[in-house]
């Protein structure tokens, strides 16, 4: 799977919802080699639900910015999608229960956007499947930061094809 394009196709649907609520998405998409084993589907949900929430929870006419970048901790390296918003963050106690089925801050919060708690969860599983890791973190400037690692393929290039993706296992 190219990661790049899954971002990109993410990062243009959601120019279109954030439209609707006076924000916009950007995405910063360097050329690189961006091949990660995967399935498309849930590769796109769980960047989907992340770049989702940030457009539900930023400020009104504020950008949520997704970056793709690479870390070389080891042969192939890491792929890092850091998506960010511009809203009121949460509290560091919550940081990590972010990701835990039907979580949420208040049940208000819930009942003003419509979620009940599943997208973040679906993210880390969707995430984990994958070989990765899911972290949120407050910014100092306010706001969320939300990072998805993936293991990106030995040697891959953005212009060849990706191996096959692996059987689902039962978990």
């Amino acid at each position: 799977v190219l990661l790049d394009e899954v971002v990109l196709n993410v990062a243009e649907d959601a120019e279109f919802e954030a439209q609707a609520r006076h924000c916009h998405v950007r995405s910063n998409l360097p050329p690189g080699n961006w091949a990660v084993r995967g399935e498309v589907s849930l590769l796109h949900s769980a960047i989907e639900n992340v770049v989702r929430n940030a457009i539900r929870y930023t400020h009104e006419r504020t950008t949520v910015e997704i970056h793709l970048e690479k870390i070389p901790n080891s042969a192939s390296g890491e792929a890092v999608v850091s998506v960010t918003d511009c809203g009121s963050g949460v509290p560091a106690d919550a940081l990590e229960k972010l990701f835990q089925p039907f979580y949420r801050l208040d049940d208000d919060r819930g009942r003003q956007t419509g979620g009940v708690g599943l997208g973040l969860a679906i993210t880390e599983r969707a995430v984990r499947f994958h070989g990765g890791r899911v972290a949120a973190f407050n910014r100092a400037e306010g706001g969320l930061l939300v990072e998805i690692h993936l293991p990106l393929l030995a040697n891959s290039s953005a212009d060849t094809a990706a191996e096959p993706v692996p059987e689902k296992q039962e978990a």
